[in-house]
């Protein structure tokens, strides 16, 4: 067991912790939520013994062995799957003694090492290296690549895959799916499901916390809360009591009226959609969360943009690569204002690169890519990052941007990002990753996107920047395309998934969960499909199918225009039918001198309602259809 008790930690002048108490027991998998700042990381630092308390103690068992993923790789020239390996150290000292032995004869040293190897699973520890690369996105031919070789996002991975190595009794992950796309997460989460040890876990993101953990600690204002249950239960029981506290209510209630506008305009779509479905659910439950954010330090919108073309941005027949590397092929696209589009696909098929090319970073190498007069595109990716000025503050970028603006609109503004009194002011450099993200981000909203395209937007965000991003983007007048690995914010912002693998993008038919069972189903036939390296069968057969692919996809385009079409109607008619209940509930209308104009009010109302039933009917059969036909 893990035990702190009236346990004060301090760093500098402040006080992170004051008379914290926690156990946590063997086998327990718990998740570390709250503010940046708290000491999240800080509690991981004392328990691998990197910090000392000023008051009160830790006790864990001292047999007990402990895993974390290390924050240096040594560039150096080791293989990677001996890099990965030598996170299991009693592997090592046992490989070390059995070198030792055999040079030395000892026969009985000899079988006493190899009964201690058979225990401990030695003879398959290669195998299972080479699967947590697998399963971390590394190819085949990258075991034996140098460390050195790899980039910064890379080497996060293998410094996990080592620590995943370790055969732990305690393991600590400090957010892990930071450097992760959606298909190493969705492995890694497996992957903790069935480890038998005693897991904590700092994260953010809400979804992966639900399917790994049982219990969660909550640190706030120098405490630790200990909940049953995963994530979205701490936050239903953490809203139950905050929404207790009247000074929030006001607040509380225009949280949720906002998410539940939004959830209207939707209502009449969503109703018979799978994947609309599955948004309609998240927004639902995102209202009834509302309270637990209510005192979000994070408050901003979308501006509406200055112009909406439509189209925003058409692809035709587009091809993409790296030099003689082709990753897209014959891609057709096109953007219009409330397109909300979520990027799937194998790591490396070419969700960024799709991504860069709608941006404008990428040239097309065949095809066309037309923007339209007035096109602005907002595009963060984490160079995003790496573009801010160390030496500039948060209100020196701003009046860069606009320099006619006053200090105090620009103050207002950068407020509702967190950025607040002397950190308004302050040189970017030291600031942390998140904040840096809160910044990139805060530059791209302020200005006006039309079209808005997203890498990885949440890396390095806490739970509440996340949230408030959610429900911004929610309320954004222009097209989205978003590449994420957080389920829960495609989930909430997207409401058509495409597929990029094999050189195309098409329509994915199913909802994230759907997609989780593909990949693994792709997965088991990858192998085969990668043999040759190139001009062999594997690459005519991708061919093929890449062929037969667009065959199909032209032959349904009709009924895809069709339900399209009809999903305008639709919307169209919900916005009608709105605004006349809007007028019908005037109780002025309802005087003797208004009959007439009621009448008539009354007559549109019906005949709306007969329409939008009839497009409902129609939209739904087409759909079928379309479902049906594949």
């Amino acid at each position: 067991m893990l035990q702190l008790n009236d346990l004060t930690l301090r760093r500098g002048a402040r006080d992170l912790f004051q008379g914290a108490s926690l156990s946590v027991h063997d086998g327990q998998k718990v998740g570390i939520v709250g503010p940046n700042g708290t000491g999240k990381s800080s509690l991981f630092a004392l328990i691998r013994g990197e910090l000392s308390p000023e008051a009160g103690s830790l006790r864990l068992p001292r047999d007990w062995r402990i895993a974390w993923v290390a924050q240096e790789t040594p560039a150096t020239d080791r293989p990677a799957i001996e890099y990965v390996l030598d996170g299991d150290d009693e592997l090592r000292e046992l490989e070390a003694a059995l070198e030792a032995a055999e040079a030395e004869g000892d026969g009985m040293k000899l079988g006493e090492l190899h009964g201690r190897m058979g225990a401990i699973d030695a003879y398959t520890a290669r195998s299972r290296a080479a699967r947590l690369l697998r399963g971390l996105g590394f190819k085949a031919e990258d075991e034996s690549a140098p460390v050195s070789r790899f980039s910064g996002g890379w080497r996060v991975r293998l410094n996990l895959a080592r620590a995943l190595m370790c055969r732990s009794d305690l393991l600590l992950l400090d957010e892990p799916t930071n450097h992760l796309d959606l298909d190493a997460v969705l492995w890694l989460q497996d992957f903790l499901v069935s480890y038998t040890g005693t897991l904590l876990i700092i994260s953010h993101d809400r979804d992966f916390l639900d399917a790994v953990v049982g219990h969660i600690v909550h640190m706030a204002g120098g405490r630790l809360r200990l909940y049953d249950g995963n994530y979205s239960d701490f936050e239903a029981k953490q809203a139950a009591e905050q929404a207790r506290q009247q000074a929030m209510y006001e607040k509380q209630q225009k949280e949720k009226d906002r998410i539940h506008r939004f959830v209207e305009r939707f209502r009449a779509n969503a109703a018979k959609a799978r994947q609309a479905q599955s948004r309609l659910k998240a927004l639902e439950r995102m209202e009834e969360i509302a309270p637990a954010h209510a005192d979000s330090p994070f408050q901003f919108a979308f501006p509406e943009p200055h112009k909406l073309p439509t189209p925003l941005l058409s692809l035709k027949r587009v091809q993409a690569g790296y030099g003689d590397t082709r990753i897209l092929d014959g891609v057709n696209l096109g953007l219009h204002p409330g397109d909300r589009l979520g990027l799937l696909g194998p790591n490396g098929a070419g969700k960024s690169t799709l991504i860069k090319l709608l941006a404008g970073e990428l040239d097309p190498q065949g095809g066309t890519r037309e923007p339209a007069q007035g096109l602005q595109v907002g595009y963060f990716a984490q160079h995003s990052l790496e573009r801010l000025d160390p030496g500039a503050s948060p209100m020196d970028h701003l009046h860069d941007l606009d320099p006619g603006a006053t200090p105090q609109e620009l103050r207002d503004y950068i407020g509702g990002f967190g950025f607040q009194g002397d950190m308004a002011l302050s040189p970017c450099g030291p600031f942390s990753g998140g904040e840096k993200a809160r910044l990139a981000l805060a530059l791209l909203v302020y200005q006006r996107p039309n079209l808005l395209l997203l890498d990885e937007p949440t890396n390095h965000l806490d739970l509440e920047m996340r949230h408030a991003l959610t429900v911004a983007l929610q309320g954004f007048a222009g097209a989205l395309v978003v590449v994420s690995h957080d389920r829960h914010l495609m989930r909430s912002v997207t409401d058509r998934l495409l597929l990029v693998n094999e050189g195309v993008a098409q329509d994915f038919d199913g909802d994230l969960a759907d997609y989780a069972t593909w990949l693994k189903e792709w997965n088991r036939e990858e192998p085969a499909a990668t043999e040759p390296a190139s001009g062999g069968p594997a690459e005519g057969d991708a061919r093929q199918r890449r062929k037969q692919s667009a065959a199909r996809r032209e032959e349904l385009k009709p009924l895809r225009q069709e339900v399209k079409k009809l999903e305008k109607t639709i919307d169209q008619l919900t916005q009608r039918k709105q605004d006349l209940d809007q007028r019908l509930a005037d109780p002025a209308l309802y005087g003797e001198d208004q009959k007439a104009r009621l009448q008539e009010l009354l007559q549109e109302q019906g005949q709306v309602e007969k329409e939008l039933a009839e497009a409902e009917e129609a939209w739904l059969e087409a759909s079928e259809r379309l479902e049906a036909a594949g």
